[in-house]
């Protein structure tokens, strides 16, 4: 049997596109690694030759380095052998287990909340909720920030209803898009606690006032700060004491908790009318069990040790501290977050490349469209398990770099 080839146009279109990416610096490389259990960050890259390196994984969302945690692992171990690998359908079918439930408990406590509802990640979760509200609040009117992640702007995309798009953190412009709106209608803000590229903090007390102001349900994604924010790892609104104020919070269980996953955690009947009615959630095949098992031994263990939020929050502020010395152009608004503006697509995947081959530091690029063109940058995530020696390799290499890429670092920074 051969295979079916596309016609000559449509391999034109391709290429096309294709070369756009690769023209504008922007095209987005796959590097082959392999994390070794029991030494994460470290990792080993194969290179294209086959040949091995190894290397000190700088960008990962792995924030506290639960993937690696012999509680997280123990119970994921635990659920496999009993349970075996899949979950056996969507959860309407049969793909509802006991760990699951287990799980969504955890989230439902974790956020002070009636429920909680798993989705297979914090897309979806974000993606089919937000797709669905309309559905049952007819005639709703949501109000976006403009840096809202992109599935949430997908989410609000497809939803069919009204959306009104307010400046980044802009409190007065989005009070000027709530009173030009017909008070009777149903309203809901959609707004973030950390925004992940420049790492900044949304204005959360403000944006509750509005929301009290003017009859608007509240929707917040707190996929940056849960696990290192709070007295419990509930995200930026349980160190601020307003989780009671926010009526749906989005989260993951792929960045701090270390496995795979995206859950809301609201009131039982949200919870239930998102469970009746979301296809993102209907259609969808449940996450294993040995994730959700071990999702939620991490979220119980990060309950309790705060002992590890101090640490990574240390290990950011030393980073911050050592780049800024430099001179080097750091996007700094007190999160855990380490972004280096280098305003170039070619220059900033150079520098990417170079400090993988000539240090064994992985740092992907961020390009357009995750930032706007101008903005690109290198985001660094430390960790807990970030050595002061990684640090010191870390910290050379980009000394070294940036001179040898003839960056002007004043430029850079404005």
């Amino acid at each position: 049997m051969t295979e079916k080839t596309a016609p000559s146009g449509y391999d034109f279109a391709l290429d096309r596109a294709l070369k756009a990416l690769h023209d504008e610096g922007r095209y987005r490389t796959f590097i082959d690694i392999e994390r070794r259990r029991g030494q994460f960050p470290h990792a080993v890259w194969t290179r294209a030759d086959g040949s091995e390196q190894d290397i000190t994984v700088w960008c990962g969302n792995d924030y506290l380095g639960m993937g690696q945690h012999p509680v997280v692992l123990s119970a994921m171990h635990d659920a496999l052998r009993a349970t075996g690998a899949g979950s056996g359908g969507t959860r309407n079918i049969s793909g509802t287990t006991v760990y699951h439930k287990q799980l969504e408990a955890e989230l439902s406590d974790l956020h002070g909340k009636e429920a909680a509802l798993v989705f297979t990640s914090a897309y979806i979760a974000n993606d089919a909720t937000l797709s669905t509200l309309p559905r049952l609040f007819p005639g709703l009117i949501i109000y976006s920030d403009a840096l809202n992640h992109a599935s949430m702007i997908e989410g609000v995309r497809r939803n069919g209803g009204q959306k009104r798009i307010f400046r980044h953190n802009d409190v007065s412009h989005l009070r000027e898009l709530l009173a030009a709106d017909d008070p009777a209608a149903p309203k809901l803000i959609a707004f973030e606690s950390i925004y992940s590229m420049d790492g900044d903090f949304g204005p959360i007390a403000e944006i509750c006032d509005l929301a009290d102001e003017f009859g608007a349900l509240t929707y917040i994604d707190e996929v940056h700060a849960v696990g290192m924010y709070g007295r419990r790892g509930a995200g930026v609104c349980e160190r601020d004491g307003l989780m009671h104020r926010i009526d749906i919070i989005n989260g993951t269980l792929a960045k701090a908790y270390g496995v795979m996953g995206g859950y809301i955690a609201a009131s039982a009947k949200m919870c239930d009318a998102v469970r009746s009615y979301a296809p993102g959630f209907i259609f969808t095949t449940s996450l294993p069990p040995a994730i959700a098992a071990g999702a939620a031994a991490s979220v119980a263990h990060l309950k309790t040790d705060q002992a590890l939020r101090d640490l990574h929050q240390e290990r950011a502020a030393v980073l911050k501290l050592r780049l800024r010395g430099l001179g080097l152009p750091i996007i700094d608004h007190g999160s855990h977050i380490v972004p280096v503006h280098v305003g170039d697509p070619i220059k900033c995947k150079m520098i990417s490349d170079r400090l993988l081959s000539d240090h064994g530091v992985y740092c992907q690029p961020i390009n357009f469209p995750t930032v706007p063109r101008g903005t690109e940058r290198l985001r660094f995530t430390p960790s807990p398990v970030h050595t002061p020696p990684m640090m010191d390799a870390l910290v050379r290499a980009m000394d070294d770099l940036w001179s040898h890429c003839a960056l002007n670092r004043a430029q850079a920074a404005g």
